[in-house]
């Protein structure tokens, strides 16, 4: 019974926008965080940025991406896909990969790869890791958008206050994301803006 209240008291939370990682045992740590960036009609479209060497297609669809035993810091990563004039995209695909807790990607099978599928307010919500660096990079997730029949965005999320981010030349101020701590670990989000009017 106090799994399902729990269970009711997250999905009433999500959709206020407050994000919980974990287990949601101490909702003392949840977070609101704004939008990114605030909707307003005309928004510019989400920057493009390059897939990178470790893009892998079908990755299974799943939000949850944490590999069992991993000691790395816990991220919540959400947001809402929309469109220029801030209407939400029903049913994008989100598609999410990085590296792993040491550096490394899984370019063998589908560690820390994944995606799924926006819902009708045009939320998405992964549980995954905090990445590590790695030679010549600093600290991102890659991404690929789609709304149904429409062109596909490929980008890369930054976390701020990052020392590398000064060092990397991929690194874009506009693909930032918002972060907050929440318990153990982390909420971050990212609102992509969509090339659709």
């Amino acid at each position: 019974m106090f799994a399902s209240r729990r269970r009711i008291l997250r999905n009433s939370l999500a959709a206020a926008g407050i994000v919980v990682v974990g287990d949601g045992r101490d909702l003392a740590f949840a977070q609101r965080l704004p939008a990114t960036p605030q909707c307003h009609d005309g928004n510019e479209p989400t920057l493009r940025q390059t897939e990178g060497p470790f893009f892998k297609p079908s990755s299974p669809e799943r939000a949850e991406l944490v590999e069992p035993g991993s000691k790395a810091r816990l991220v919540e990563l959400s947001g809402q896909v929309l469109t220029r004039t801030c209407r939400p995209v029903t049913r994008a695909l989100v598609d999410l990969w990085h590296a792993d807790e040491r550096g490394d990607y899984d370019n063998a099978g589908f560690r820390y790869r994944g995606h799924l599928f926006t819902d009708g307010e045009g939320r998405y919500r992964f549980r995954t890791i905090l990445p590590a660096l790695y030679t010549g990079r600093t600290r991102h997730y890659h991404v690929k958008v789609q709304a149904p029949q429409r062109p596909l965005l490929t980008t890369q999320l930054y976390f701020p206050d990052e020392p590398t981010n000064r060092r990397d030349g991929l690194f874009r101020r506009e693909l930032l994301m918002r972060m907050a701590e929440a318990g153990d670990g982390l909420a971050a989000r990212f609102d992509f803006v969509l090339d659709i009017g």
